[in-house]
């Protein structure tokens, strides 16, 4: 068929004898182009001569020497062209230029540029407390529009307790220091006993907080950046904060700010029954009453179910239990723990006949 359309192209020509013969015209035009014997002869007859115009190999070799230097190295081939002109040089085009650099692959920022890290997943575990603490900086708006105050607030992972917090006017690594400072020496925390998780503020990373943490034999950790997920409790306390029905759209004063958190964290440690807790409350597990809480609670629950055993379909009610660890991005694989039998989850109680 491609024969027979070559030779009517002569008498019609090339697209009336395609479209008669129903034949594609680059199956024409390959069927006409001699077949060469292998690729690399194929390479070698379709490569192009050099243009009698294009520089020297030693000239391109000045060209890319020039660009590459301590002087040009900063500056685009057009910068580059106009500096030499004003200085009476005149190397080639500055189209040139970058045709020389495209060669050598180098047509991108020619400096050695800083490599960020791979940073670690952080995987941290608490199995009592004053094992892991998890702190963040909160933004609370003022009464007028641009102004802020600013929450810190230390939370134990573990027991969800807050050890410490502060309410002040600015974001400020010495006022983070005073009040980590202050919560240790509160909560008795002693060297390599505490690890400290953190996200990776201005005030998390400064210079003089991990000085300060050295000097308490505190364990520092950070968040990946950009990574909300690493600092989950932090980041989950401070929407328990938010969404109270009390908490307020704007605060008119530093001393409002400070009376409204007074109150809350009050609330939140000593009377919110935590969901993660076990419907505990953030102190009783804090202080190692988890036990007698609910040692307490599983007898009223036994006593109704003496009374009324037709209501309980389950069979004998049991307390909820309380987690026996607590983690910051729990690894894949499995791994033992050894929990603190001062934190029993559910109580052995001897049951009535």
């Amino acid at each position: 068929m491609i024969a027979t359309a070559d030779q009517l192209a002569q008498e019609v020509g090339v697209i009336r004898a395609c479209q008669v013969l129903a034949v594609s015209r680059s199956s024409l035009y390959r069927a006409r182009r001699p077949v060469l014997e292998a690729p690399a002869l194929r390479r070698a007859e379709i490569s192009r001569a050099t243009p009698p115009l294009a520089l020297a190999p030693e000239e391109r070799t000045q060209v890319r020497e020039v660009l590459n230097s301590p002087r040009f190295q900063d500056l685009a081939p057009r910068q580059v062209w106009a500096q030499l002109l004003d200085e009476g040089r005149y190397l080639c085009s500055w189209r040139t230029m970058y045709r020389v650099l495209a060669v050598e692959h180098q047509v991108r920022e020619r400096r050695h540029q800083l490599r960020h890290p791979a940073y670690t997943k952080p995987e941290l575990l608490a199995t009592a407390p004053k094992q892991l603490w998890s702190w963040d900086i909160s933004k609370l708006r003022g009464s007028m529009v641009g102004t802020y105050f600013y929450l810190y607030v230390i939370l134990d992972v573990f027991s969800r307790y807050v050890v410490g917090w502060m309410v002040a006017q600015r974001e400020s690594a010495d006022l983070a220091r005073v009040l980590i400072e202050t919560s240790c020496q509160r909560q008795g925390i002693s060297a390599q006993q505490l690890t400290l998780h953190a996200d990776r503020g201005a005030p998390m990373v400064a210079k003089s907080m991990e000085q300060l943490l050295d000097d308490l034999g505190v364990t520092k950790s950070h968040s990946r950046p950009h990574v909300a997920n690493d600092n989950p409790y932090s980041e989950a306390h401070f929407k328990t904060l938010k969404y109270r029905p009390d908490f307020p759209d704007r605060f008119g004063s530093l001393v409002e700010v400070r009376s409204w958190a007074r109150a809350f964290f009050h609330w939140y440690n000593q009377q919110h029954y935590h969901s993660g807790l076990g419907l505990l409350t953030p102190a009783t597990v804090h202080y190692g009453q988890a036990k007698e809480t609910q040692a307490q609670r599983q007898q009223v629950l036994l006593a109704a179910y003496e009374a009324h055993p037709e209501r309980f379909v389950r069979g004998r009610p049991r307390v909820q239990k309380l987690p026996e660890a607590v983690w910051i991005n729990k690894p894949d694989h499995e791994c033992c723990i050894e929990p603190d039998p001062t934190l029993n989850t559910t109580p052995e109680l001897s049951q009535s006949p």
